[in-house]
């Protein structure tokens, strides 16, 4: 019996800029969702493979563009000035595999090297600071009696997915009309993913479906 050796290649690569995200399709049906953190944190770059000590100040970091290599790889152009990384279909999936232990050995690194990571998400901010604005539209304002508020959501709420899960606890029997499978959201008047991150301050908006309600759940 032969065996196929032929490794898996991307079918479908998409940039989140608002979240940070790289996420890749490859031909074996997985897909991988990177940080663009952790893209950075991994470089390849020869500069920064000979060096013992952890990558750090990254939190922040973003994709400024990704330009095809060949038929093999791609290179990562970060907007922190780094662009002498190619990542190969090979590299990226074997980060999109062992994401979750090569991410844990590098924040031991970063506790051995004395290191605390800082973020600006809006679950990692002080109470005071943790505010975002919803706008609600169409029959939304109507059911929830307003078309915008500023709210303070708690540190769970970090993505548009738990925003719409701690809406739909918070608003009791009105909640269901926010389940996802009914309403789309933007953030900042950008289409928003479920893994779309929030920040302090952003402007969220809700827009159902379709222009009459769903019915109330059954018990």
């Amino acid at each position: 019996m032969s065996e196929n050796t032929e490794h898996p290649v991307p079918t479908e690569i998409n940039l989140h800029r608002k979240s940070r995200l790289l996420t890749i399709g490859f031909s074996d049906g997985k897909t991988f969702s990177y940080p663009c953190e952790y893209l950075r944190v991994h470089s390849r770059a020869a500069e920064e493979l000979a060096g013992d000590a952890p990558v750090v100040g990254k939190e922040q970091v973003n994709i400024e563009r990704i330009e095809p290599q060949g038929t093999y790889a791609i290179r990562i152009v970060f907007d922190d000035g780094h662009d002498t990384s190619i990542y190969s279909w090979e590299t990226l999936y074997d980060l999109g595999v062992n994401q979750e232990r090569y991410w844990n050995d590098y924040l031991e690194r970063l506790a051995a090297a004395g290191y605390s990571r800082q973020g600006d998400r809006l679950g990692d901010q002080p109470e005071e600071r943790r505010r975002i604005r919803v706008l609600y539209f169409n029959y939304l304002a109507n059911k929830m009696r307003r078309e915008s508020e500023e709210l303070t959501p708690p540190p769970t709420v970090q993505d548009v997915a738990s925003l719409l899960a701690w809406l739909q606890k918070v608003k009791a029997d009105r909640g269901y009309l926010l389940a996802p499978e009914y309403v789309r959201v933007t953030v900042n008047k950008q289409f928003a993913e479920p893994f779309t991150r929030l920040d302090p301050g952003d402007e969220v908006a809700i827009v159902p479906n379709s222009p009459t309600p769903p019915p109330p759940p059954k018990g």
